[in-house]
């Protein structure tokens, strides 16, 4: 059977699927030349990324298709159910790019709590000059440990940030439309392992006693974050999106930032991407990576093997 990794795959997911009898080919496609590309060479299994659609055409255009991988977790780019509705097997890496997205939300956290975006851009234009100024300017962090960190969407990725608050001594308190409960374990380096029991609250309740807000979410028709939902938050709240665009009203988190509402941002995702708007580029109090949180050499790995057995497992049945 054929592979097409169009977005790429590790090479440890590479040799278990080539080790299994596939053929990989690790070829990026133009999605304009993708139809042809797939019936040409009857490929039977595709994965994408997020830059790769998979729509409804394009199913019903390519009849080989019996597979399709995602090396992520959202799926929004790809039409699920009528995937699903017409035999077409759907897969995703569900769980192993969490501990690399629950780090880049750290990464924001003490960036931000600490003025590392603003000090970082200041320091070569003024630090020769103006060190003891910026110095003063940058005098008041704060420190996460002992922090209320409200996390909304309490999957894999969520349960994954808690456990990095709770290492860090910080309070957590959770939402989930589906999850009521969940055992966070906490491994440490000599064996020993502690376990927490956490109840997920209700949206009101997070937001209401969050010092910290942080967002785990598949994309949504309707924002989940917005005008309403910042008037309920605590005065100097700080929020991360690293999850999607459509789950937070940016037009609503500037004016949030500029009222005192919100006093730290971070945001790895937009509503317009590859073009966020420039009133977000612009702005100096909001921390912006470009979607990478699932992008390290540790996650790929993960997600090309997580992605490999699942494929092996579905079409060598």
């Amino acid at each position: 059977m054929k592979i097409l990794a169009n977005d790429g795959i590790s090479a440890s997911g590479i040799e278990a699927l080539e080790k299994a009898g596939f053929e990989v080919l690790n070829t990026k496609v133009a999605q304009e030349q993708l139809e042809n590309y797939i019936n040409e060479h009857s490929i039977d299994a595709i994965i994408v990324r997020s830059a790769t659609e998979i729509r409804q055409e394009l199913i019903e255009a390519c009849p080989s298709i019996k597979l399709i991988g995602r090396a992520g977790v959202g799926m929004d780019n790809i039409d699920v159910e009528y995937a699903i509705d017409n035999g077409v097997h759907v897969v995703n890496a569900q769980s192993a790019s969490a501990p690399s997205v629950a780090e880049l939300v750290f990464a924001h956290l003490f960036g931000m709590v600490r003025f590392l975006p603003q000090s970082n851009r200041e320091m070569p234009l003024e630090g020769d000059m103006s060190f003891n100024s910026l110095k003063r300017q940058f005098s008041q962090g704060i420190e996460l440990r002992g922090k209320t960190l409200g996390i909304i969407g309490f999957g894999h990725i969520g349960q994954e940030v808690a456990k990095m608050a709770l290492g860090l001594g910080m309070k957590i308190i959770a939402t989930d439309t589906e999850v009521e409960n969940a055992t966070i374990t906490i491994p440490f380096f000599d064996g020993q392992v502690v376990n927490f029991s956490v109840e997920t609250q209700s949206l009101n309740e997070v937001l209401s006693k969050s010092d910290f807000v942080t967002l785990h979410l598949p994309a949504q028709e309707e924002y989940v974050i917005a005008a309403t939902q910042f008037d309920q938050m605590k005065d100097g709240v700080g929020i991360i999106n690293t999850s999607r665009g459509s789950v937070l009203n940016e037009v609503d988190l500037v004016n949030a930032i500029e009222s005192g509402k919100v006093k730290y941002a971070g945001l790895d995702v937009f509503e317009n991407q590859p073009t966020p708007e420039i009133q977000l580029l612009m702005n100096p109090e909001i921390s912006m990576t470009p979607h990478i949180g699932a992008s390290t050499i540790e996650a790929q790995e993960r997600i090309g093997v997580e992605l490999a057995n699942k494929i092996i497992k579905l079409l060598s049945e």
